[in-house]
């Protein structure tokens, strides 16, 4: 199987470690180590979502480098909202989330410091996220408030967006609106655009849709894929442009501290070098593969519109500092820092990765095809 350039390749028996602890390997070449069993919960909703297909891919490939282990995947928010598995997860009720930073910020406030349109506008600056120091905060932060391991972040689409009946193109276009959004940092930017902001879980958008509960949607392209029905006209403003926000991936500290070092290193391993890259490249392809299937050049008619520069511009224009003044008002005082420490590494990252210049951006997405396949239920 051949993959990009990416440095993200993933292959049977992946998992490198020292030399010194290749004692008691097992027959497929990873560490021996005794099953584990897990559940995993999060607010997305399951395959074809790129995300869904990666918690998926989870599942089958620790069976494989842990035989007998089992992980046991809630979509949707069935098991637990993303606050309510952070408490859960601080109470020893449950193993792990694949969480979001911005929904996290209902119980962890500080959440908010790395979320916000318009910043990471590229995809070599969103890979880079992980070696920010505002990263490296918050999980600092969420293992001593919380007790909660964050291994790494992943992908939401890189064109989040906003969907309805309509098209949500131009800032009077949000006025006095019903909006679905994806967290309390979101609701500042709907409101600098003129809409009513409503916070749900993905799981309850579609009836909300259908029963005109709400009027549209801020969600990803896999949120878009979901709602097609409901909301045909979805806009991007570029990459991240109307949303930024990114996926978090975190165990209880509890329940890993009460694993081996041999548990212990194999998942991480798996998680870090392969459930994430993978889904990174899924993500990606999800993106392209959606945006080419339901490109639509005339905003008047349904589809996925991709704004100019111009149009894009005008929300940036209204958005303002919008967001960075609600994270500010709504986070403790020494948290400011942190919201001008992101933006200041978010500029950075995006100039120091144009576009064009991540191997991410070279994916095969022809070779990734087999996953949406493999992985959707029929």
């Amino acid at each position: 199987m051949k993959f990009s350039k990416t440095g993200m390749t993933r292959r049977l028996g992946m998992l490198t470690v020292c030399a010194g602890a290749l004692v008691g390997l097992s027959a497929n070449g990873s560490l021996a180590a005794d099953p584990v069993t897990l559940r995993i919960a999060a607010d997305l909703t399951g395959p074809p979502h790129p995300a869904g297909i990666a918690m998926e891919y989870f599942k089958e490939r620790l069976a494989v480098e842990i035989p007998g282990s089992e992980v046991r995947t809630y979509f949707a928010g069935a098991l637990y909202r993303i606050p309510e598995a952070i408490e859960a997860m601080t109470d020893g009720n449950l193993e792990m989330t694949w969480g979001q930073f911005g929904k996290s910020s209902q119980i962890e406030p500080y959440a908010s410091v790395v979320i916000g349109p318009q910043l990471l506008t590229t995809p070599g600056a969103i890979n880079s996220l992980d070696s920010f120091e505002t990263f490296k905060m918050l999980q600092d932060r969420f293992a001593k408030v919380h007790d909660v391991k964050i291994f790494a972040s992943a992908h939401l689409s890189m064109y989040m967006g906003a969907g309805a009946g309509f098209r949500l193109l131009k800032p009077e276009d949000f006025e006095n609106r019903k909006i679905r959004s994806m967290g309390p940092a979101e609701n500042a930017a709907l409101k600098a655009w003129g809409a009513n902001p409503t916070t749900m879980a993905f799981g309850d958008v579609p009836p909300a849709l259908q029963t005109g509960v709400i009027d549209g949607l801020l969600t990803s392209l896999g949120g878009f894929n979901n709602t097609k029905e409901q909301a045909p006209y979805f806009t991007v403003a570029g990459i991240n442009g109307i949303v930024g926000d990114y996926y978090w991936i975190g165990a209880s500290l509890s329940w890993w501290n009460s694993l081996s070092d041999e548990q212990r290193t194999i998942i991480e391993n798996l998680i870090v070098n392969d459930v994430i890259p993978f889904q990174k490249q899924m993500n990606w392809c999800n993106d392209r593969r959606l945006v080419d299937k339901f490109e639509t050049k005339d905003p008047s008619k349904p589809g996925i519109y991709v704004m100019n520069a111009e149009e894009s511009g005008a929300l940036r224009a209204k958005l303002g500092n919008a967001t960075a003044d609600w994270v500010k008002a709504n986070t403790p005082d020494d948290a400011n820092p942190w919201v001008d420490r992101f933006i200041e590494e978010a500029t950075a990252a995006t100039a120091a990765n144009p576009m064009g210049s991540d191997p991410l951006e070279n994916t095969d997405c022809g070779e990734m095809a087999k996953y949406f396949a493999k992985y959707v239920k029929k």
